[in-house]
């Protein structure tokens, strides 16, 4: 029972930093209907920020984590901004396919050049220490214990959301961009400006994903490379997916059930964690093709 009970707060960790990413995924798709693959690459920045960042606001305020995670947020908000405007603007009325290839351009690019060794560089990186490690004793009959990285983990992303909700659905922007992701020519006739919807698309989501990416380093300690991005963009890509692409709260949805089933998978062996996604992501298309919390949309031709 102790096992059972360790692995569900595990996999609530990690399902936790999944639903950032996801909803960065969610929202774009939503107003935009593209897939941008090189969010995950903007998870990777957010955590090479905080890296970069941690040691400068320690300095300044004394504490790095809260200064650490809201600078990050505003320079991957930033970098979602210019890439939306330099690389996605100029063929929003192209094809798709023209879309989604530039997308994978641009994830390619991003991790090539971080690489570099005048950029991050390959080499591995210690995470500093935001906060104070330690465990919070549950239980000691079942051998229960909650990290205090878990407790901030699902604190930050919980306030995120929540955050996100409330600005989605309560602000006018917010009111715009559901507009624009049900009816984008209805929404363009009644006045909304569509162009400044999707820049602040461009930028909660990304912002959300460096978040995560904070996290993350916060949790694991090390930075792997510049291409430490792909599996957790892969997994929160599939969440989404998993939850109905475009909604907002099944992308939160579908990554707490990632997560959770990951680390169920990895308890029994470290290689089904990575493998588990993809049988989840076959299982759930198979009998709902549209997701947990999607809808069939069906598409005009």
């Amino acid at each position: 029972m102790g096992q059972f009970l360790q692995q569900l707060i595990n996999g609530i960790q990690i399902g936790s930093i999944y639903a950032l990413i996801a909803l960065g995924y969610t929202m774009v798709y939503g107003i935009v209907r593209l897939i941008n693959f090189a969010h995950a690459d903007i998870f990777m920045f957010g955590a090479y920020m905080g890296f970069f960042l941690a040691p400068v606001m320690t300095k300044i305020f004394g504490g790095a984590f809260i200064p650490t995670i809201i600078a990050a947020m505003l320079i991957t908000g930033l970098l979602g901004f210019v890439m939306e405007k330099l690389a996605y603007r100029p063929l929003r009325y192209k094809s798709r396919l023209s879309a989604l290839i530039t997308a994978l351009g641009v994830s390619i690019f991003l991790e090539n050049f971080c690489a570099l060794p005048f950029v991050f560089g390959p080499a591995y990186r210690a995470f500093p220490d935001l906060i104070v490690a330690g465990n919070l004793p549950i239980s000691a009959s079942l051998g229960l214990t909650i990290p205090y990285v878990l407790l901030l983990d699902v604190g930050v992303s919980v306030f995120l959301m929540v955050l996100l909700f409330w600005f989605v659905n309560k602000t006018l922007i917010g009111k715009q961009m559901r507009a624009v992701a049900f009816d984008k020519p209805t929404a363009s006739l009644m006045g909304i400006n569509i162009d400044v919807v999707i820049s602040t698309a461009f930028i909660v989501g990304p912002a959300l994903a460096g978040a995560g990416g904070i996290l993350y380093g916060t949790t694991y300690g090390m930075l792997g490379s510049p291409f430490l991005g792909i599996w957790p963009g892969l997994k929160a890509f599939i969440a989404a997916v998993l939850g109905g692409i475009g909604n907002i709260p099944g992308a939160v949805l579908g990554a707490y059930v990632m997560g959770i089933s990951e680390a169920f998978a990895t308890s029994v062996n470290s290689n089904l964690g990575y493998g588990i996604a993809f049988v989840i992501l076959i299982g759930i298309l198979l009998i709902r093709p549209s997701g947990l919390l999607g809808k069939f949309m069906p598409e005009k031709v």
